[in-house]
């Protein structure tokens, strides 16, 4: 073999090793960033409350998605926040949540009954704001249509009875189940009269679509960085680990809060 010949075929062994290095890299730092996206801080004993650290997306380019239509009732800036509970209510709990998130789920399903009974005796009103990490993060449509499917129970005035189902059925994170529109209406008809020609128009048409992005560009321009986050007149209800959440100590704080 001629010294050229060896000199090639070692040069072209070399490009394959390093082309090899180069996409090993690229998967590390791709692995990288998906753990990074998953990373859950347990931050309540009781409940196993957890958040889940992510890059909102501020700044990426924005997609298209039809005009941009409000849910009935929806209120604040710019229309993207979903009241629930009696307007006069002096204690104010804002949910950022995304209903692909395990964490969001934990804190619905921990502490569900204990809102709704607050809510009911007209001490607690809730706002809630809709994110989609998770399809940013792992990919996928669940928090989109998921989210899109909420707002149509919004227009029906079910938003609320929807909202706990989707938290009480949730599937593990990486599964995409929630980004079948037929797996949405399929749980629209355990609510009663909801699941109605209208609400399956809106749901399969993804008529809250981009306001369902809107949403989301605005918790990007929050100081915010994790779902769910849960505030209550402003305040962290997370704020003391020491002392972990529990239904009881919300009740107290809701108390304390009323009487402020």
């Amino acid at each position: 073999m001629s010294q050229k010949n060896s000199d090639g075929k070692r040069s072209a062994r070399e490009r394959l090793q390093e082309q090899r290095q180069r996409e090993e890299a690229k998967g590390r730092r791709r692995r990288t960033l998906i753990a990074a996206a998953a990373v859950v801080a347990v931050l309540g004993a009781g409940a196993g409350i957890a958040a889940i650290v992510a890059k909102t997306g501020g700044g990426k380019k924005k997609e298209t998605a039809g005009p941009l239509v409000a849910p009935q009732g929806a209120t604040g800036k710019d229309s993207v926040t979903i009241p629930v509970g009696k307007p006069a209510a002096k204690a104010a709990l804002v949910v950022y949540e995304d209903f692909r998130c395990p964490a969001c789920a934990q804190f619905e399903n921990g502490f569900r009954d204990t809102v709704n009974q607050l809510e009911q005796k007209g001490e607690l009103k809730a706002e809630y704001h809709i994110v989609t990490l998770i399809d940013s993060n792992l990919g996928g449509s669940g928090s989109l249509n998921a989210a899109n499917a909420a707002a149509c129970a919004q227009d029906a005035g079910k938003f609320s009875a929807y909202h706990d189902l989707l938290y009480k059925n949730q599937p593990p994170e990486t599964d995409d189940a929630f980004g079948k529109k037929a797996r949405l209406l399929e749980l629209a008809g355990q609510v009663p009269g909801l699941d109605t020609p209208a609400f399956r128009t809106c749901v399969d048409d993804g008529t809250h679509d981009s306001w369902v992005k809107k949403s989301h560009e605005a918790f990007g321009k929050t100081s915010y960085r994790a779902t769910p986050t849960v505030l209550l007149n402003g305040k962290s209800i997370y704020a003391d680990q020491a002392n972990p959440l529990t239904p009881d100590k919300l009740r107290q704080m809701v108390a304390e809060a009323t009487k402020g």
